[in-house]
């Protein structure tokens, strides 16, 4: 099997490296060079921007009984057209970065789907060649799981830059914060998100949370006290 990434991203740089690591023949190439004259492939996944993805695809022409995935959390699998019969999803969940390769893709899971069983088979096979952590998914919660995901992660690290930001003007530096950050996270692996829950909003420590509130920006108050009101919704 040989296969072709369209894209040469954050998501396209770690697909390639796992497949290249366990063996499979990979080449990523660049949607913004043209792709007129593809490499002929079994598997084409194309790993770009879902906005780019429809008019990426319909340049892709001419590649026979090639099996088409792309990598999206929200996009459907009718963005392939009748030419391209054989099509699917392949979703890695798990955020990406070109600076830092994911060394043992084994542990990501990766969400997939496809138009019919015989292209069910062979998504899934290509799924277990770099994880064992594989599930068929279908639209509707494919596109829950990407917002799952936002929350989780990017506005966890949003939360985390502005943590960075308030010890700006002190002689505090972030990584004081990093043994927190880490307990915080190996906790969900024993206990609910919900029951993991600790701080001033949880524990309905008025007098700390309005100190908290004089040291912020009218901005940071306003955020503070939304959050702090989700929290107190929960218990």
């Amino acid at each position: 099997m040989n296969i072709v990434i369209i894209g040469k991203g954050n998501v396209a740089t770690n697909l390639d490296y796992a497949f290249r690591k366990k063996g499979v023949a990979c080449q990523m190439v660049s949607s913004r060079e043209g792709l007129d004259h593809l490499p002929a492939a079994n598997v084409y996944i194309y790993a770009v921007r879902d906005e780019a993805l429809p008019s990426v695809v319909k340049q892709v022409v001419g590649v026979g009984k090639s099996l088409h995935l792309h990598t999206s959390g929200t996009m459907p699998i009718t963005v392939f057209g009748d030419d391209k019969p054989h099509a699917g999803v392949f979703y890695p969940f798990q955020t990406f970065s070109k600076a830092r390769v994911i060394e043992d893709f084994s542990t990501v899971p990766v969400f997939f789907e496809a138009r019919g069983i015989d292209d069910i088979s062979a998504v899934y096979s290509l799924a277990l060649s770099i994880t064992s952590h594989v599930y068929e998914t279908t639209q509707h919660d494919r596109e829950r799981l990407h917002v799952a995901g936002v929350y989780a992660c990017n506005f966890t690290n949003l939360m985390y830059t502005m943590a960075a930001e308030l010890l700006q003007n002190t002689h505090i530096p972030f990584k004081a914060l990093l043994p927190l950050i880490d307990e915080t996270a190996l906790k969900i692996h024993m206990l609910s998100p919900r029951d993991a829950q600790t701080g001033p909003a949880r524990r309905g420590d008025t007098n700390v949370m309005n100190h908290h509130l004089e040291l912020l920006s009218e901005e940071q108050r306003t955020l503070y006290q939304r959050l702090s009101e989700e929290i107190r919704k929960r218990q």
